[in-house]
Parts: structure tokens; C-alpha cells; sequence
């Protein structure tokens, strides 16, 4: 059930941080909206689950890494709650960078993720998300996630071909043609050619118009580029 849609029913909400001024930042966001109430704060997680038992609530906001959990590392912390608490939703906060990091946190069934890097009002956004149960990323997060999937995607184009032909097809697919990349690396055009469609055959590619695509989305050219050819 969307709690937002509720007339007249504050959705309750607990905020948890260990900084006592993030505390604060988020309290007076939520202090702009009047369908939600803050009924509980928490430094560290053995609080967090003493306001969650006190203080019955239908959402949090939950720093990612707080003093008290295993190893402070935050998943333990998360799973225990989602166990204990599976109608409440749970929106993290993190300053976490590490995309494997933050693909767990999202495996572990969490309402919402948002960097601090964010805009700050990007927290209501999130919380109307997570109470109508979708799941909200934030900007942040999902450029980190997508910047190392492409970077994962250009480890391979690399791993797969020689250096001179991936030399040969990052300039192909920037637009240069055979004769001018022969030109600027001093080779013969038979030797850059052979060395293009080696390229094209080990990454299973048939025409240019398919190398110019695969070279953006695995991130061999900046996305947006057009050959001008």
C-alpha cells in the first residue's frame, strides 16, 4: 500500500546516522512535509533497533555503515533488519563508492539507495518511491554502476584484441578511415586493414555499422559520438 496516499495518516519514520548534522539535515527535510513524521533517531544500530521496537514506523532512513554492527560493515545490519521488520520500508544512505558494495546493499532487498553525493531533496523522492514499493536509486549511484559496468565492458574489448588492434579499432570507430590511421602509426594500409578485421572477427562484428555501435555501448568512443563516415 502506497502510505502516501493516506489521508491524513503521517507516515512514520525513523532517521539513523551516526553525524549528528546529517541527522539534523534530514529531520528538517522531512520537518517540509507534512505527510511524514519523524518518530525516532538513531546514532548506531543497537539504537536503531530499540526506536524500531519502541517506536512503531513505517519507513527509515538508514546510514549504510553505523558504529555497532558486525564488523561495521552494513549488510548484517540490513539483512537483520529486513528479517525483523519486512513491512517497514528501507531507504540506505551511503557515501559508499565501491559498485560491488552497492549492487550487495541492493541484492539484500532495500526500498531505496541514495548517495550523500546526492541532492538532499532527493530523500523525498525516494521515500514516495520506497512506501509505493519500487525501488529508488539515486543519480549517484546509478552513474557509479554504469561508469563501471562500461569500464567492464572496455576491459574486455581489451583483453580480447591485440594492442595495435584495439589501437586500429578505437580509431576506426572514431571516425578515422584506413588511410589515415596508416598515416598518423606509420604502417601500410594492408597492415592496418588486416589488423581491423581481425578485430571485427574476434568480437563477432559484420559490418561497420555493428563496430560503430559496439564500440559505443562498451565504451571503446564516448557515447553520442557519430562516425563521420
Amino acid at each position: 500500500m502506497n502510505l502516501m496516499a493516506a489521508s491524513g495518516t503521517p507516515v512514520r519514520t525513523i532517521i539513523a546516522d551516526d553525524h549528528p548534522l546529517v541527522l539534523l539535515a534530514i529531520e528538517n527535510l522531512i520537518g517540509n512535509y507534512p505527510n511524514l513524521k519523524v518518530v525516532g533517531r538513531a546514532a548506531d544500530v543497537a539504537e536503531l533497533f530499540i526506536e524500531a521496537d519502541r517506536s512503531p514506523c513505517d519507513l527509515v532512513l538508514m546510514d549504510l555503515y553505523m558504529p555497532g554492527g558486525h564488523n561495521d560493515n552494513g549488510f548484517e545490519a540490513v539483512r537483520q533488519f529486513k528479517s525483523r521488520y519486512p513491512n517497514v520500508a528501507l531507504v540506505i544512505l551511503t557515501m559508499e563508492t565501491e559498485a560491488a558494495t552497492l549492487r550487495k546493499v541492493m541484492s539484500l532487498g532495500v526500498d531505496g539507495l541514495l548517495s550523500k553525493r546526492d541532492r538532499i531533496d532527493l530523500i523525498h523522492v525516494a521515500v514516495v518511491m520506497a512506501l509505493a514499493r519500487e525501488c529508488y536509486v539515486g543519480p549517484a549511484v546509478r552513474a557509479m554502476l554504469a561508469d563501471v559496468t562500461l569500464t567492464q565492458r572496455r576491459d574486455y574489448v581489451r583483453a580480447t584484441l591485440s594492442r595495435r588492434e584495439f589501437e586500429v579499432f578505437a580509431q576506426y570507430a572514431s571516425g578515422l578511415g584506413v588511410t589515415e590511421i596508416a598515416l598518423q602509426l606509420g604502417r601500410s594500409v594492408k597492415t592496418i586493414s588486416a589488423q581491423k578485421c581481425m578485430a571485427m572477427r574476434k568480437l563477432s562484428l559484420n559490418s561497420d555499422a555493428e563496430l560503430f555501435r559496439f564500440a559505443v555501448e562498451y565504451g571503446v568512443v564516448p557515447e553520442g559520438h557519430r562516425s563521420n563516415r
